[in-house]
């Protein structure tokens, strides 16, 4: 073991890597919302300053979680893509996701991917995490029927959404 880790107890490994404030984030924004450049990733729901977006960014990319290439569309952008390592947490973070619905104060649209990654299990992960693997790791893209996975959670999403609203405008008339 080297001085660099407190153990090499795998939750501790694991929660060196991903156990601050903001990487799970970083990360949860890019699988699930697409997110690949710093301006988008600063739109985080939670607020993140610039040089904390950019200290991990930094890190994730040490780590392995991400790698940083030129956006052939404009000379001072760079995009990020996940790695095997960080599309690998896919399970994990539906895992969570379940959890904090179970137990802790969600909001319904905030907890609506949540719901249908937990419905969905194991077939359902796999197969986002495929469609990571062609968008970010350039892996030749499957046929596949409908809506890729992201885009029905994000249209889910978006339904709750506006049953909120139509509900919340109908209290108010």
């Amino acid at each position: 073991m080297t001085d660099d880790h407190r153990s090499g107890c795998p939750i501790n490994l694991t929660l060196e890597v991903l156990g601050d404030k903001w990487s799970l984030l970083i990360l949860r924004d890019m699988i699930f919302g697409g997110r690949r450049h710093f301006r988008e990733l600063l739109k985080l729901e939670e607020g993140i300053s610039s040089n904390i977006l950019a200290d991990r960014l930094k890190m994730l990319m040490a780590e392995g979680m991400l790698t940083k290439t030129d956006d052939p569309s404009h000379k001072q952008k760079a995009i990020y893509s996940l790695t095997e390592q960080a599309i690998a947490l896919v399970p994990l973070l539906a895992h969570m996701g379940a959890w904090g619905r179970r137990y802790l104060p969600v909001t319904e649209e905030l907890a609506i991917r949540a719901q249908l990654l937990e419905e969905g299990g194991p077939k359902l992960w796999d197969r986002f995490m495929n469609e990571l693997r062609e968008e970010h790791l350039g892996l030749p893209a499957r046929k596949r029927k409908g809506l890729s996975v992201r885009d029905r959670l994000q249209a889910a999403y978006e339904e709750t959404v506006a049953k909120k609203k139509h509900a919340h405008g109908r209290r108010g008339a």
